[in-house]
């Protein structure tokens, strides 16, 4: 019983922390002027809002390689949050790197914009920490069986009848 409950705090954690990367996401590209550390013009195509919008009803993409770190986590009780910030760091690369197409003939990523990427990696990091704070920090928890009761008192014998 206490593994439905777990899975139910897994999905509800999965997809809130969804729910934060995508508002960061959507947030830094359609108000770039917030977000720009002055590195060089930013490209103001439909694009860019096409791919920051997507990104929110496409968050599915993110399932599951979430999904394998969850079972990770929960098999080996990994509860710390330096963990799940990095795993949320590499799921964000992962997934905008999977949108982009390779050229093996150069072992480059063609159309790669270095502000998609930090934006990319910066929500999969708050993504990672919201997961933590939700889910990932009792990772494991539902396997430990519960605290033994303390016994009853004992009561005391009955006394010896005295000549």
């Amino acid at each position: 019983m206490a593994l439905i409950g777990r899975l139910f705090v897994i999905l509800f954690g999965f997809f809130t922390a969804a729910m934060c990367a995508g508002i960061v996401v959507v947030g830094a590209v359609l108000w770039p002027e917030l977000s720009d550390l002055d590195f060089g013009p930013v490209d103001h195509d439909p694009r860019n809002i096409l791919f920051g919008i997507g990104f929110v009803f496409v968050s599915g993409f993110a399932l599951l390689p979430a999904m394998l770190v969850a079972v990770i986590a929960e098999a080996f009780y990994i509860r710390s949050l330096l963990a799940y910030a990095v795993a949320g760091a590499v799921i964000g690369l992962v997934c905008y790197l999977g949108l982009l197409p390779f050229d093996p003939g150069t072992l480059q990523f063609d159309g790669l914009v270095r502000r998609h990427l930090e934006v990319m990696t910066g929500a999969g990091i708050l993504a990672g920490v919201v997961y933590w704070a939700i889910a990932g920090r009792n990772s494991g928890a539902w396997r430990q069986p519960p605290a033994p009761r303390a016994p009853l008192p004992q009561a005391p014998p009955p006394a010896a009848p005295r000549p």
